[in-house]
């Protein structure tokens, strides 16, 4: 797997904690930990916690905009 296009794909991909999100956002923890649990906000288990890929908060946030304008 290593040196294989998806393995250096996953390398270059920045997570971040559900506290980040939430910051970047301007929301509650709570309310990341709900749109993960929801599905609507992809997330990777990590131990009890959750890591969330920065392109699915960028997503999230360009659909919420698209469906406000």
């Amino acid at each position: 797997m290593a040196g294989s296009p998806q393995a250096d794909r996953l390398s270059e991909v920045k997570f971040l904690t559900v506290a980040e999100v939430a910051t970047l956002m301007r929301v509650s923890k709570m309310t990341v930990y709900r749109l993960v649990h929801s599905g609507d906000l992809t997330a990777v288990r990590v131990g009890r916690s959750f890591r969330v890929p920065e392109h699915a908060v960028n997503e999230y946030l360009r659909g919420a905009f698209q469906e406000s304008a």
